[in-house]
């Protein structure tokens, strides 16, 4: 590959990265508010049930898969269908049960060095004194989110089921950043249309046997259903999966900062507090994150 037919990929890829993390940040101001009257896992599930159709078009205009190929491919593709289309989403709105959005999106913004510190465990990618630095001032941020500017109070109130739900979220999404960087023949829309499918075939009968879809008829819940449906599931879903066939996950990890970024300026402009902590917190986050992959931005793709 051509050094600017490699320059035009990375641009490309960054700017998937943007449209990815400015839909994700939607998802956590649209879903905060749509758990009040939608449970976790319904408004997991209905998110991919209304992702499907557009992600299985869009497969076959744009990448024109083998099906046949993606047919006898598709068990490499439960893991990251289950731990990123599924458990990441269903502890994240769980989370938005006991949390506000700017609270775990903040605690969202760790994810980039926890992903540098899972690539340098289970991927053998080198973590220099600077990345390790990185991932303390990180996760000191974090700790001050956590305890609103009083990290000593976590010894005797804990983490509270928001922030431990939302922990477990970007393990998840963690463990499928790594997955995602796998060698394999599946492009990545049809890829997510797939995990889609994984996810609806695990859910549907856990939703029937808690006896739901329990989905109000009412505008705001149905427009909440399509934007997360449509936004996070299907746009975000393919860029992210576009840009890690360019950029690796180090490098893509540091967008998600922007998440954090988009959400509070949503809330912001919606009215929703945003308090000294909180900025504190984020900001400290962020720098420990750039600390973390600062070698990784220096270097080429």
């Amino acid at each position: 590959m051509s050094t600017g037919t490699t320059a035009r990929a990375t641009v490309l890829g960054m700017g998937a990265l943007l449209a990815a993390t400015l839909f994700w940040a939607g998802n956590y101001v649209v879903g905060g508010a749509a758990v009040s009257s939608i449970s976790p896992l319904d408004l997991t599930a209905s998110r991919w049930v209304i992702a499907l159709v557009p992600l299985l078009a869009l497969a076959q205009l744009i990448e024109k898969p083998d099906w046949s190929v993606v047919a006898r491919s598709w068990p490499t593709m439960i893991a990251p269908a289950l731990v990123g289309l599924l458990a990441y989403n269903f502890l994240l709105y769980s989370a938005l049960q006991h949390t506000t959005p700017v609270s775990a999106s903040l605690i969202n913004a760790f994810n980039p060095a926890l992903i540098s510190l899972a690539a340098a465990l289970f991927l053998h990618q080198r973590l220099n004194r600077t990345s390790v630095l990185g991932i303390g001032v990180a996760l000191v941020g974090v700790l001050w989110v956590l305890s609103d500017g009083h990290p000593t109070t976590l010894v005797s109130t804990g983490l509270g089921l928001g922030n431990v739900l939302m922990v477990g979220a970007i393990c998840a999404w963690t463990a499928y950043t790594l997955l995602g960087r796998r060698r394999t023949t599946i492009p990545p829309i049809t890829a997510t249309a797939v995990q889609a499918v994984i996810v609806i075939v695990v859910l549907t009968p856990v939703v029937l046997l808690t006896g739901g879809p329990h989905i109000p008829v009412e505008s705001g819940p149905i427009w909440a259903l399509l934007f997360v449906g449509l936004g996070p599931s299907v746009i975000s879903y393919v860029m992210w999966n576009k840009a890690l066939t360019v950029i690796p996950p180090a490098r893509a990890g540091v967008y998600l900062n922007l998440i954090t970024v988009f959400t509070v300026l949503i809330s912001v402009a919606l009215g929703q507090p945003f308090s000294l902590a909180q900025a504190v917190g984020g900001v400290t986050v962020i720098a420990g994150v750039i600390l973390t992959n600062l070698n990784a931005l220096r270097r080429p793709v």
